[in-house]
C-alpha cells in the first residue's frame, strides 16, 4: 500500500462517522480524542456544515498535521491563512474553512471537544500568519 492509500484505509479500533461530506475516524485517548479527518475536494465549511450547525463561522479550534492536500481558512476578521501539507496546523474558532485544489486534505488532528482552547493553552484569537 503507498502512503496516499494508507491515508485513507479503515482504520480499525475507531468510530467513524461522516458529516457534511467530512469523513472522521477518531477515538479517545485519556481526555482528548485523536481524530484523523477527511475533506472532500469541493468542502467548504460554510456550504457543507454550516447549515447543519447552524452558527455563522465554525467555532471549533483544530490543532493537527496536515498529513495530505491543502486547506485555506477565513477568519471573521477576515484575516487569513493557506496551509500546505505537510504542515502543522492550529485554526482557532470563528472561521470559515475550504480545501484548495482537486485532492482532499487529509488532517490528524488532536482535541478536547469543546474544550480544546483551554486545555492547550491557546489564545482565544487566532494566529495571523
Amino acid at each position: 500500500m503507498n502512503p496516499v492509500d494508507s491515508l485513507m484505509a479503515p482504520m480499525s479500533g475507531t468510530e467513524h462517522r461522516e458529516v457534511g461530506g467530512v469523513q472522521l475516524d477518531f477515538m479517545r485517548a485519556g481526555a482528548a480524542r485523536i481524530k484523523r479527518v477527511v475533506y472532500p475536494p469541493d468542502f467548504r465549511w460554510s456550504r457543507n456544515m454550516k447549515p447543519l450547525v447552524g452558527t455563522e463561522y465554525c467555532q471549533h479550534a483544530h490543532v493537527g498535521f496536515l498529513a495530505q492536500g491543502q486547506l485555506h481558512i477565513q477568519y471573521a476578521d477576515g484575516a487569513n491563512e493557506t496551509f500546505t501539507a505537510p504542515q502543522i496546523v492550529v485554526i482557532t474558532p470563528g472561521h470559515d474553512g475550504w480545501v484548495v485544489g482537486n485532492e482532499p486534505a487529509v488532517m490528524i488532528e488532536f482535541d478536547f471537544e469543546g474544550d480544546t482552547m483551554q486545555r492547550l493553552g491557546l489564545d482565544n484569537l487566532h494566529q495571523q500568519a
